[in-house]
């Protein structure tokens, strides 16, 4: 990581952990104030934008929790319907497998 990154990351776990909003110009402030002058505003821009909407110590607390999860709809009828369409396509695929398997050759025959 760069010095540039780091500065960024720890303004940025500064804001969230006395409960400010993580923006850029907040984390542009707090960067010059600590005195490092070779961070770019791009930096701050991204930093901001990725955790726009985040609670940092949420991410902190959670970082070995397995992650990967699907994320919840948010219109269940919608949901509901999606996944009714994923079963009929993976019964479909299964079906398509059994068919391959009849066909009376195989791999180790």
């Amino acid at each position: 990581m760069s010095n540039a990154e780091l500065a960024v990351s720890y303004a940025a776990l500064i804001l969230a952990d006395d409960g400010i909003e993580i923006t850029a110009d907040k984390l542009q402030t707090l960067i010059k104030a600590a005195g490092i002058e070779d961070v770019e505003p791009i930096w701050t821009s991204l930093f901001a934008k990725a955790l726009e909407g985040k609670d940092v110590k949420d991410l902190l607390l959670n970082v070995g929790s397995g992650g990967g999860a699907a994320a919840a709809p948010t219109a269940g009828a919608a949901a509901a319907g999606g996944a009714a369409e994923e079963a009929k396509e993976e019964e479909k695929e299964e079906e398509k497998e059994e068919s391959d398997e009849d066909m009376g050759f195989g791999l180790f025959d």
